[in-house]
């Protein structure tokens, strides 16, 4: 149960029930359709929940505000509601302060829901498709890589806790220009083990990390040089084969060391087998939409694009002035590009599989691919523009002793996901690259990851979810043990710590359905550590031990709910709730 969207419906629910018994009695003027803001006030002091009802109604009420928010006062019935009082402020807004009620119904839908506490139903009858990482299988899964992983799988989770119907995927490029470069690469490196370095020269745009020796040096003792005199393109489809088969494996272990497991890992190759690319093409080309020019086939993006724009409300003017450009579908060799792939892979999403949305984490590189992409989809009729949502992700600084650790791919420096997790926990990992918005770059401190203090987030929040379980267990062996909700005097709980966490516990389902509205997994981080926070301070201000047990249990009762929740938010995270520390 959401408590805080409960608290809200109530407030509106009350202070429409007031105008209504104002306006039968001549007080307030009847008929009248009025909508004031609820919201949450900045200051504690002014209450747990505020209205702008008042000020909404004085211009079609004719009145002063706060002679409208004194007669809602007057007719106000809070009895058997969540609030214990409603207070006049300002120029007229109402400020409602919660009580016992609501606090007791926080503790018992924190208890009666358990791991399940968050869950709506906000997504039911939608499935909806989360793909990421899909890295190229060329290499091992880089920093980048990392950061999409914990993205897209937190993301998904989420989504799942709010009802929707979720499958995660990888979209494996097993075809194109990299595979050719790949293979490439590990056909120069494979006929230099036979002839030597001097004897063949590497290409320069080729793939220079040692994976790639590796890979070959690998064929090499397995199957000896019977592709050295083989024709170049036998020997490259052999080499490059041999190469999916040893790396996508690898890829899977990793993430799923990770804590990433996929429901589908979808083969670029299969789209071209298929030939769903031709007939997507084909399709673009009957809705007029395709044209040829010196033996290629074009896509007339910018046509499509114009279109996109002004459907979403730009001027013509402002579109005339953007440089938009048209996209070769089909090379004039006959070789569909990776456009026209991306562009029938989607189709496959949004009509053969029926996802009602499809999201994707990528890089902000990509950036100028999104609109091209969701046109595409909006020209085969596919609603490309509200069903494609992409979440753009920044780069991650990767830093030791206060200083950048520099990262490159093609010189074979690149800090691999295997060797990150050599260096910092799963836990830390996961934490820390869900620790910013997606639109924000992360600065993952090497050194920050593996300290065992209040500094390191992570271990801040599961320090908390560790105290609390042994705080529990010790007070076991003395025979106090954690009370049902309805055994708890929810009125003892009434300091300015306690009232402030158990606030914060009431939020969890609200952060959920933020988080996923957003598309921002990184508030459940921040919300952890608030929540962590809260439990400490009202920890070192309230004790357990040695109190009236009436005062005890509640504050126990208050603990374990914290206990709950945290082990329910790093769980939607990825992240373990040690027991001890």
């Amino acid at each position: 149960m959401n408590m805080m969207e409960a608290a809200r419906r109530q407030v509106e629910s009350l202070t429409q029930r007031a105008y209504e018994k104002a306006a039968q009695q001549g007080k307030l003027p009847a008929g009248q359709r009025v909508t004031g803001q609820v919201e949450v006030p900045k200051d504690v002091k002014n209450g747990d929940w505020a209205t702008s009802f008042a000020l909404a109604a004085a211009k079609p009420f004719g009145m002063n505000p706060r002679q409208i928010a004194q007669t809602i006062v007057e007719e106000l019935e809070l009895e058997g509601s969540y609030f214990s009082k409603v207070e006049i402020a300002g120029p007229g807004f109402l400020n409602f302060t919660l009580g016992e009620r609501w606090l007791g119904e926080v503790l018992a839908a924190i208890e009666a829901e358990g791991p399940d506490y968050g869950r709506s139903d906000e997504g039911r009858g939608k499935k909806v498709m989360v793909e990421f990482v899909s890295a190229n299988p060329t290499g091992p899964m880089h920093m980048g890589n990392a950061r999409g992983g914990v993205l897209g799988d937190t993301l998904a989770a989420i989504l799942e806790r709010l009802g929707y119907a979720v499958s995660r995927e990888f979209y494996v490029n097993d075809a194109g220009n990299q595979i050719a470069k790949f293979a490439h690469s590990l056909e120069c490196r494979y006929l230099q083990l036979i002839r030597g370095e001097d004897a063949v020269a590497f290409p320069e745009d080729g793939y220079q990390g040692e994976d790639i020796k590796e890979l070959a040096a690998a064929y090499r003792a397995k199957f000896g040089d019977a592709l050295a005199d083989a024709p170049e393109a036998e020997r490259q489809e052999k080499l490059a084969a041999f190469g999916l088969e040893v790396n996508i494996p690898k890829m899977k272990t990793d993430l799923l060391k990770y804590g990433i497991q996929y429901d589908t890992w979808f083969l670029e190759s299969t789209l071209h087998d298929s030939g769903a690319v031709a007939e997507t093409v084909e399709l673009l080309n009957q809705k007029g939409y395709i044209y040829e020019k010196e033996g290629a086939l074009w896509l007339k993006t910018a046509q499509l694009l114009r279109e996109k724009l002004l459907r979403e409300g730009k001027t013509p003017e402002q579109v005339e002035k953007l440089e938009l450009k048209d996209d070769v579908l089909r090379r004039a060799n006959g070789f569909y590009t990776y456009f026209a792939a991306d562009i029938a892979y989607h189709r496959n999403k949004l009509l053969a599989r029926g996802f009602d949305a499809a999201i994707n984490v990528w890089g902000a590189d990509h950036h100028g691919h999104v609109a091209r992409l969701q046109a595409a989809l909006d020209g085969l009729g596919l609603d490309g523009s509200r069903r494609l949502v992409i979440v753009l992700m920044q780069l991650v600084n990767l830093l030791q002793d206060g200083k950048p650790v520099r990262m490159s791919k093609r010189s074979g420096k690149a800090i691999a996901l295997h060797d990150l997790l050599d260096e910092v926990s799963v836990d830390a990992a996961r934490f820390f690259f869900n620790n910013s918005k997606p639109s924000s770059p992360v600065d993952f401190d090497l050194d920050l990851a593996v300290r065992e203090d209040s500094d390191n987030p992570v271990y801040y929040v599961q320090y908390a979810h560790a105290r609390i379980c042994t705080l529990i267990a010790k007070l076991a062996e003395e025979g106090l043990t954690v009370p049902a909700a309805a055994a708890v005097d929810v009125s003892l709980l009434s300091s300015p710590e306690e009232l402030a966490l158990l606030k914060t516990l009431a939020r969890f389902p609200e952060e959920i359905r933020a988080a996923g509205r957003s598309l921002d997994p990184s508030q459940l981080n921040h919300y952890l550590v608030s929540l962590a926070g809260d439990f400490h301070r009202f920890y070192n201000a309230n004790r357990i031990k040695g109190e009236a047990e009436p005062v005890a249990l509640a504050r126990l009762k208050l603990a374990d709910a914290t206990r709950s929740v945290l082990a329910n938010c790093l769980g939607l995270l990825g992240v373990t709730a040690p027991v001890k520390m």
